[in-house]
């Protein structure tokens, strides 16, 4: 089967590899209809995480289940199936606990790669979401958009506590920011602070529910956002980069008493412990409980109540994949799509 497939920092190719197999009883092998491009994978992409050889790419997808192992049963061949990005049980007590993405026999899709014709999905039982029927071409896009980056930006928005009468400031304009403003929407907060520079994200930051825009960055975006709220900071904030001046300014931005979800991955992020320890903010986030989300959010997307897929602004062949990367590493894509 094709596949994208990494060699070496900015060096991505679409080539045949081997199809997948079934290899344990709760396995699945599904065929996508489409994948796409993360903002995690270009780290690796750009050399900041380190590569031991040629590595699969991806870890969002949406497809047809053609084959399950012999003890999945939520799922059968022919299903239409989304997953999350992170393989999980779905049983342990973690998960059940609402971690999934801490299940303690987690698998990271990213070890297995998405942008491809086919995957192979561990512990299928407790990560593929069967959809109710084949959906209609133009909700595919919302639904891959579920599979990670809608998810994510969900969960930076919980753990933020968004919701009524609350001011939520969100920093980062890419796919998990933006959609960390649709989240916030939905969950019925009533001032939402994004804050970008470029144009186009603006602009959809605004479709998608947001009451402000800060271009400011850094201290200087902080000292803007404390001037929308009366000198007093955010009562959440979501953190959607993962960078030491991302992390810094959410924090900033929070008022004492506020809570920060951090969802971006974090590179060489370090804390000052007195900082931290007088701003007397609440922090949580990391790798995004998706699976736990998923039936909500599919059903939201199912009645056309969200539209998450807006994100997609760059739709290409799984052939032009090295252009997807090159778009999203230049940001002239928020977002781009693999069809298959």
């Amino acid at each position: 089967m094709r596949a994208a497939v990494l060699h070496a920092p900015g060096d991505i190719r679409v080539e045949e590899i081997a199809d997948p197999k079934i290899i344990a009883p709760t396995d699945a092998v599904i065929r996508l209809t489409a994948a796409c491009v993360c903002g995690s994978d270009l780290w690796p992409y750009r050399g900041v995480e380190s590569l031991d050889g040629p590595m699969p790419m991806g870890h969002e997808y949406v497809g047809v289940v053609e084959e399950v192992g012999s003890d999945v049963t939520n799922v059968q061949p022919g299903q239409y199936v989304v997953g999350s990005f992170v393989a999980s049980c779905g049983t342990c007590e973690i998960c059940r606990s609402g971690y999934p993405s801490s299940c303690v026999h987690r698998v990271f899709m990213a070890q297995v790669g998405t942008q491809s014709e086919r995957a192979l999905i561990p512990h299928a039982d407790g990560t593929l979401v069967p959809l109710p029927g084949t959906p209609d071409a133009d909700l595919v896009p919302d639904l891959l958009a579920a599979s990670d980056v809608l998810g994510t930006g969900w969960f930076g928005a919980v753990a933020a506590e968004a919701g009524p009468g609350r001011t939520v400031a969100v920093v980062g304009d890419g796919a998990v920011g933006l959609l960390a403003v649709l989240a916030a929407r939905q969950l019925g907060a009533e001032r939402i602070i994004a804050m970008s520079r470029h144009e186009p994200r603006r602009r959809l930051a605004l479709e998608f529910g947001a009451t402000d825009i800060v271009s400011e960055r850094g201290d200087e975006g902080v000292a803007k956002l404390k001037e929308l709220t009366g000198g007093l900071g955010a009562h959440s904030v979501v953190e959607a980069v993962g960078t030491q001046e991302s992390m810094q300014q959410a924090i900033r931005s929070a008022r004492p008493g506020g809570h920060v979800g951090f969802v971006g991955v974090n590179h060489d992020v370090t804390l000052s412990g007195e900082e931290l320890f007088f701003s007397q903010v609440h922090l949580h986030g990391g790798p995004a409980p998706v699976r736990r989300f998923l039936p909500e959010l599919i059903d939201l997307i199912w009645q056309r109540k969200i539209n998450p897929g807006k994100v997609f602004d760059l739709v290409v062949p799984l052939d032009e994949a090295p252009e997807a990367y090159r778009a999203m590493d230049e940001r002239r894509a928020i977002k781009a799509m693999l069809t298959l």
